[in-house]
C-alpha cells in the first residue's frame, strides 16, 4: 500500500457533485483500458500446480508428533487446489499483485495494484461456476492506479484506490473509488464515475443497501457515499483506517493507530478496542467482523480474537511457523477471513494459516496449507478461498465441503477416523463417510467412500476388489502425477465428481460405473484402457480423455 498512487488525465472530463467535497467523474477515461483479447484472458489460467493440498499440522512443525507419515490418522479439510491467476501484465502496467477478493454468486472480482514504484492495477472477473473450468470474463487496467479493495454490489464493480493528486490539475484528494458497471461477468468503462477523499490511499471498500462506505489510510476518512451518484452522505476523520467490516447494521472500522471502533449507521462510537500492534506503515491489514467477535490481523503478532461487547482479547492466534531464508519483515499476518467455523490467516512468508474456531471461543490450530509463494491476503465465501501470493497471482482453493443432500444420505454410514494409508484387505466389506487427506488408498476387498476425499499419491483397486465413491474424489497433483489403476476384474462405482491428475488406468476385465446422471470425470493425464475393459454409465467428460 503507497502513499498515492494514480495521475488523474488533465484532459478527463469532469462534473461537480452538489457536494464540494465530491467530485464524480461519468465520462469515458482514456487511462482505463479494457482487454479484448479473449486468448490472454483464456491462458491467465493456470494449472501448474493444481490438484490435492495437504496441511502441515502443529504437531509435525513444532516436533512434538513421533509419528512416522505413514502412521498419522488422515487429516481433515481436503483441499484442492484449482487454478491460479496469472497477475495481469501490459506495456506500462507491470509488478502488479492481487491485492483483495470479493466473492458473489459465481463470480469473483480481483483488484490488483504495484508495490514497488510507480503506479498501476487492474481488475479482473472471474467466473467459477464450473470448479473444474474457472475463466476470466472480464479485465481492466488502470494505467495510473493502485486498486486496493473491491466490492461487488447488485451490477457494479466498487473499486478503492488512490491516486497523485499533484499531478492533477483539479483534485487535491488522493484517494478515490470508483463506480463500474458488470454485467455477466463483463466490464462497461463507458460509464464509469468516481467518487475521491482525503486521505494518502483509499483502502476498503464495502456496501449497505443504500451506501457506499469508504477507509482512506493515513490522514485520512471513513466516508458513505450515495449508491445513486456517488455525493457524499457523511464522514469522519481518523489517523490511519485499513478496513473496515459491517455486521447488520454495525460497523467496524480498524485504525492503525488505536485499535478497532464499533459504529452506527451514523458513524457514533459504540464500542472502542485498543490493539497494541505494530501494523506497519502503509501495510495491508485486515478485519473480519462475525457475531458477537472480530479477528484482526496484526503483523507479527499474528491474529487477535476480540469479543465484540467487552473488547477483551478473547485469544491470539500465532504465526505457526517461522521458515528458514525468510525475511522477518514478510513473517507478518496481513489478513484475516472468517468462513463458518474456519479462521483463515495469510501469513506472507510463513504462508497461509488454516484454524477452527471452537464452540468455547477456543480456536483450534489446524495447520499450513501446502501453497507457493509469500501469501498476501486471502478471501473465503462458500466453498472457495482465495488466497493472494504476491507476484505469483491467485490461487483458487476449494474447501470441498460435502452438501447437505450428501451428508444425508451418508449417515447411517459409519465416519472414518483411520489412518493416512487406507488398506482394504482381500475379504474385508467397509464403508465410511467423512471427509479426509489420504496420502494413498489400496482396495483388495470391498470399500465404500461417501463424502469428500483426496489422495496425495495412487489409488490401487486390485484384483476383483470393488470400491464404489458418492461425492468428491481427487487424486494427485499436476505437477506430481498419480494414478488410479483398476486392475483385472476389479469394479470402481463412481457417483459424483472424479478428479485424477494422473492417468486412469483400466487393465483386462476391469469395470469403471459411473452412477445416475450427473457424475464428473476430469482428468489431467490419459485413459489407457484394455480391450477387455468396460466403461459404463453416463457422466461429463470434463477434458474429453473417453
Amino acid at each position: 500500500m503507497k502513499r498515492v498512487s494514480l495521475v488523474v488525465i488533465a484532459t478527463m472530463l469532469f462534473a461537480v457533485s452538489c457536494s464540494d467535497e465530491t467530485t464524480v467523474f461519468s465520462d469515458f477515461q482514456s487511462d482505463v483500458v479494457l482487454e479484448s483479447s479473449e486468448s490472454i484472458l483464456l491462458n491467465g489460467i493456470v494449472y501448474d500446480n493444481a490438484g490435492v493440498l495437504d496441511i502441515t499440522d502443529e504437531d509435525t512443525i513444532s516436533g512434538k508428533s513421533s509419528k512416522s507419515r505413514e502412521e498419522q490418522p488422515a487429516g481433515d479439510y481436503p483441499l484442492t487446489l484449482v487454478a491460479q491467476i496469472k497477475a495481469p501484465s501490459r506495456s506500462g502496467v507491470e509488478n502488479l499483485t492481487a491485492s483483495h477478493v470479493d466473492l458473489d454468486g459465481d463470480y469473483a472480482y480481483v483488484s490488483y495494484n504495484t508495490v514497488e514504484d510507480g503506479y498501476s492495477g487492474a481488475l479482473d472477473i472471474i467466473n467459477i461456476s464450473n470448479p473444474n473450468n474457472p475463466r476470466i470474463t472480464g479485465r481492466i487496467f488502470y494505467l495510473n492506479a493502485d486498486i486496493n479493495s473491491v466490492k461487488y454490489d447488485s451490477g457494479y464493480l466498487y473499486a478503492a484506490g488512490g491516486f497523485d493528486s499533484e499531478k492533477s490539475a483539479t483534485i487535491d484528494m488522493n484517494s478515490f473509488v470508483a463506480k463500474i458497471p458488470v454485467s455477466s461477468g463483463r466490464f462497461d468503462i463507458r460509464n464509469i464515475s468516481y467518487g475521491f477523499q482525503e486521505g494518502f490511499n483509499a483502502t476498503d471498500v464495502k456496501t449497505t443497501a443504500s451506501s457506499i462506505l469508504v477507509t482512506s489510510g493515513k490522514d485520512g476518512y471513513l466516508k458513505s457515499y450515495a449508491k445513486k451518484d456517488l455525493t457524499a452522505e457523511n464522514e469522519e476523520a481518523y489517523e490511519d483506517l485499513r478496513s473496515l467490516s459491517l455486521q447488520g447494521s454495525s460497523i467496524a472500522v480498524l485504525n492503525a493507530a488505536t485499535g478497532i471502533q464499533i459504529l452506527d449507521d451514523s458513524f457514533n462510537v459504540i464500542n472502542e478496542i485498543s490493539i497494541n500492534a505494530d501494523f506497519g506503515d502503509f501495510a495491508k491489514r485486515t478485519l473480519d467482523y462475525s457475531e458477537n467477535k472480530i479477528v484482526v490481523s496484526e503483523g507479527s503478532q499474528g491474529a487477535g480474537v476480540y469479543d465484540v461487547m467487552s473488547g477483551s482479547l478473547l485469544e491470539r492466534v500465532p504465526i505457526l511457523i517461522n521458515p528458514d531464508g525468510v525475511n522477518q519483515n514478510d513473517i507478518v499476518t496481513n489478513a484475516v477471513a472468517l468462513n463458518d467455523k474456519v479462521l483463515l490467516m495469510a501469513n506472507g512468508g510463513a504462508g497461509l494459516c488454516l484454524s477452527e474456531s471452537q464452540d468455547n471461543n477456543d480456536t483450534n490450530l489446524v495447520g499450513i496449507i501446502e501453497l507457493e509463494g509469500s501469501i498476501n491476503y486471502v478471501a473465503s465465501k462458500g466453498d472457495y478461498i482465495f488466497a493472494a501470493s504476491g507476484k505469483a497471482g491467485l490461487q483458487i482453493i476449494k474447501l470441498n465441503r460435502p452438501s447437505e443432500s450428501l451428508e444425508a444420505s451418508c449417515a447411517n454410514v459409519p465416519l472414518y477416523n483411520g489412518r493416512r494409508n487406507l488398506t482394504v484387505n482381500t475379504g474385508e466389506n467397509l464403508a465410511y463417510r467423512g471427509s479426509k487427506r489420504f496420502n494413498n488408498v489400496n482396495v483388495n476387498g470391498e470399500l465404500l467412500l461417501c463424502g469428500s476425499w483426496t489422495v496425495s499419491n495412487a489409488t490401487n483397486i486390485n484384483e476383483s476388489a470393488v470400491f464404489a465413491m458418492r461425492g468428491t474424489y481427487v487424486v494427485g497433483r499436476n505437477n506430481k502425477r498419480k494414478n488410479v489403476t483398476i486392475n483385472k476384474d476389479a469394479v470402481f462405482k463412481v457417483e459424483g465428481n472424479l478428479t485424477i491428475y494422473g492417468d486412469l488406468i483400466l487393465n483386462d476385465g476391469a469395470t469403471i460405473e459411473f452412477l445416475g446422471s450427473d457424475s464428473v470425470v476430469n482428468i489431467f493425464g490419459s485413459v489407457r484402457k484394455a480391450a477387455t475393459a468396460e466403461v459404463k454409465g453416463n457422466f461429463d467428460d470434463v477434458r474429453n480423455k473417453f
